[in-house]
């Protein structure tokens, strides 16, 4: 067969920066993973064998293929990757037992309140924290940027031995040895191969970086400390969020594989190493905040959703960030239907900062401000009055790089309004101090993720009060204002919402799967950080942290793993798309005051599935779901034929002889915890199954919030299960009463047994079948 090549770049998305969407980098490389599917023998070593057989056919010796490969994917699934020409790579992608050729890419970086305000505490009876013993028993990996061992969050004390199934090593390294594995890090790997073909060897004598499993950018240590740290008593980010820090699972252990660093990036030849190596080792759950932005590419080209689709068939859950590109429709990423896809949402905290102006009244906007040389007034000017020279017309009124007038900005307070192609403050804070301004006002889309700054205070207000502010100016001749100290107060504000910066469904890939499937706290987390962390916004040294406030999808996916992490230990024998179930099916759609949810935007508005998936998580009802929607490895082989890949592919990925049935809805009936129909004609019906996992006993009735413009028929009305009917079978008939071409609805169903209220979501279009023939 030809080869196909990857279409898109995979991203990790270190969200603690922004980036402008689909901003991405492409290197020129001779690196290609040969990806072969399922493994054909059992011994690694054998599998290893085949690999240098096949690269020596094309190369001409065995010595040649192995100074040529830099892995050999040998334990989750069966690949390498090696240094190919282009005609090398068309060649091998014919040979038999190849499913796909795919060329290295190197891809850009994308709490003391979330775990209370989850509910996932220590004295709750019955919670989830209580029942899974803190996740004892459970091993967690992070494929990240690696872990800062001397993190308060990581030490072993209380933690119980090592389990004799893990196979997992301690990797040694730059600044990184034995001693540094411990009860809490049980295994830590990094991965620089593919990194290294496209760049050269790396550099580490400046100190910014590490050939070593060492975190020197900060975020792999925050998103591990965040699943599963343990606590930490009195700490705080600048004196503020100030309180006991832990994460979701502080009793589950922490295994570590760097696949991206600091100082450009991570190779998706990397990562493949380390879904293999994972999968060997035996973790539990796999955090990973990785994925493709659209356009996104086949199932069958992405590294992260064939790394994870070997994992999950092997029990492992994988949970994936959701990405950075919202609010704008069908943004999300990592859409497969084995992942768990997470959405950011907000949490009550809030830091105020007042901002007095000269005629001693006062407003409030959001700021990390504990600068107290700032607490006397300044003058305060307009970016739009002090414009520079030359630079186009209303450029400067949002403050973009070097639209500013220096001597006029110098030393003054500066206020901006957003334009709409910035995705936050920092092109704003960066321009500001580049010319020695006092500091800034932001006036921006109604949002609560804060920015950090460093060295100048950096306000956010809505645009109303950005315009109270022009007002004032307007009306005096000196125009001045100051700023208070932050404070840290919470409960003061409506959650859970879900981020503007989130991004939305549907899958633009596969719209019948939903995507996101589950929303979790992902805006102002403070965690674990590694010292050793450059500040991006800082023009002065600040001292080390050892806590750092991030926001982003990366930030609620770990939230997630922590769960995941929770219910293994309480159920280790449900599959992955048994836990996903009862995360989804259990999830809320209000918020803490009886409310809808609201999703961040402009404007806000209701947020539905596009933005949650199946609502913000609720771990203490994730515990007992009541019915379970189950699917399995012969599920997610139907799923590839549906999409259209063919039988030699599909049995090479498997290692299971496949015939692909021609099924018209079969994408309608894969049995998820959701229902989405992107195209209704007419009428269709869907059917799915549900699996008892609460009382022997038990009677469910169904109930429907049907969506706009749609008839629901669910048949039966009524589940009856006992000591040997565990799994019952049902249909949802859908009927459009539209006669035009509809639009998104949503809707719900609902089965209750008078205990538990098992719900999925309802998706619907309607299509009118000659919608777009000529008249």
């Amino acid at each position: 067969m030809a080869s196909l090549w990857i279409h898109s770049i995979i991203l990790l998305v270190l969200t603690m920066q922004l980036q402008p969407l689909f901003h991405v980098a492409l290197a020129s490389t001779n690196v290609h993973i040969v990806y072969m599917g399922e493994r054909q023998h059992d011994e690694p070593e054998r599998v290893q064998d085949s690999h240098h057989e096949v690269l020596s056919i094309i190369l001409g010796s065995h010595e040649a293929a192995k100074e040529s490969i830099l892995y050999s994917y040998k334990h989750g699934f069966s690949g390498f990757a090696a240094v190919l020409t282009e005609s090398q790579a068309k060649l091998i992608a014919d040979f038999p037992g190849v499913v796909r050729v795919v060329p290295n890419r190197v891809l850009s970086l994308q709490t003391t309140r979330s775990w209370d305000f989850l509910q996932v505490k220590p004295h709750i009876r019955n919670g989830i924290l209580s029942k899974s013993h803190s996740g004892i028993g459970s091993i967690v990996g992070i494929l990240d940027t690696g872990i800062w061992p001397e993190s308060e969050s990581f030490k072993d004390e209380g933690m119980g031995k090592v389990p004799s199934r893990w196979k997992g090593i301690c990797q040694i390294g730059e600044k990184f040895n034995h001693s540094h594995c411990n009860r809490k890090i049980i295994g830590a790997r990094w991965y620089v191969k593919g990194y290294e073909a496209e760049f050269g060897k790396l550099n580490t004598s400046d100190g910014v970086e590490y050939l070593s499993p060492r975190d020197a950018a900060g975020h792999g240590t925050h998103t591990a400390s965040t699943a599963a740290g343990l606590q930490v008593e009195n700490v705080s980010f600048m004196g503020l969020a100030q309180g006991l820090a832990r994460g979701g699972a502080p009793s589950a252990w922490l295994a570590v594989y760097k696949v991206c660093w600091s100082t450009g990036g991570c190779s998706s030849v990397d990562l493949l190493a380390a879904f293999d190596d994972a999968i060997f080792d035996g973790v539990d759950v796999l955090s990973v905040s990785l994925g493709s932005p659209p356009p996104l590419p086949a199932y069958v080209e992405d590294v992260l959703s064939i790394g994870s689709f070997h994992a999950v068939t092997k029990g492992i859950s994988v949970v994936c960030s959701a990405g950075n590109s919202g609010p704008y429709p069908q943004t999300v990423i990592n859409t497969a239907p084995w992942i768990i896809t997470v959405a950011a949402s907000t949490i009550d905290r809030a830091f105020p900062t007042v901002i007095t102006m000269g005629n001693n009244q006062t407003l409030v906007g959001q700021a990390f401000h504990t600068m107290k040389d700032m607490n006397k007034f300044h003058p305060i000017v307009y970016g739009d009055d002090i414009a520079a020279s030359g630079v186009v017309e209303g450029s400067a009124r949002s403050c973009d790089s070097g639209t500013l007038n220096a001597t006029l900005a110098r030393g003054k307070v500066v206020l901006c309004f957003q334009s709409s192609s910035q995705r936050s403050a920092i092109i704003a804070l960066s321009t500001v101090m580049d010319v020695q301004a006092a500091g800034l006002i932001f006036a921006q889309f109604p949002t609560k993720d804060v920015t950090i700054s460093w060295d100048i205070p950096c306000v956010q207000v809505d645009f109303a009060i950005g315009t109270s502010l022009l007002t004032y100016m307007g009306m005096t001749s000196n125009p001045v204002v100051k700023f208070s100290l932050t404070k840290t107060a919470v409960g003061q504000q409506i959650s859970p919402e879900v981020a503007f910066f989130s991004s939305r469904g549907p899958s633009s890939l596969s719209p019948s799967v939903l995507k996101p499937d589950i929303a979790a706290p992902g805006v102002n987390i403070l965690a674990s950080w590694s010292p050793a962390s450059p500040l991006p916004t800082a023009m002065t040294e600040p001292p080390p942290l050892n806590f750092n406030i991030e926001s982003g999808t990366s930030m609620a996916c770990p939230h997630i793993s922590g769960i995941v992490a929770l219910l293994k230990a309480i159920y280790p024998t449900w599959s992955p798309a048994a836990i996903k179930s009862a995360l989804v099916t259990t999830a809320s759609l209000e918020d803490e005051y009886g409310q809808c949810i609201v999703a961040e935007g402009a404007p806000h508005k209701k947020a539905d599935p596009f933005d949650y998936g199946g609502g913000h998580v609720d771990p203490n009802k994730a515990i007992a779901p009541g019915l379970i929607y189950d699917m399995g490895f012969s599920d997610y082989s139907r799923f590839l034929c549906a999409m259209g890949y063919n039988n030699s592919a599909i049995s090479t990925i498997t290692k299971a002889r496949t015939h692909c049935r021609k099924s018209a809805n079969f994408l309608a009936n894969l049995n998820l915890p959701s229902i989405t129909i992107p195209e209704l004609k007419k009428k269709l019906t869907v059917s799915r199954t549900v699996t008892n996992v609460g009382p022997v006993n038990s009677v469910y009735t169904a109930f429907v919030q049907a969506p706009a413009g749609t008839t629901v028929i669910v048949e039966p009305s009524s589940l009856f299960f006992n000591s040997t009917i565990r799994k019952l079978k049902f249909k949802v008939a859908f009927h459009s009463q539209l006669r035009v071409q509809g639009r998104y609805s949503f809707g719900n169903l609902l089965w209750k047994d008078g205990f538990h209220v098992v719900r999925i979501p309802l998706i619907v279009r309607t299509v009118i079948q000659d919608f777009y023939a000529e008249t």
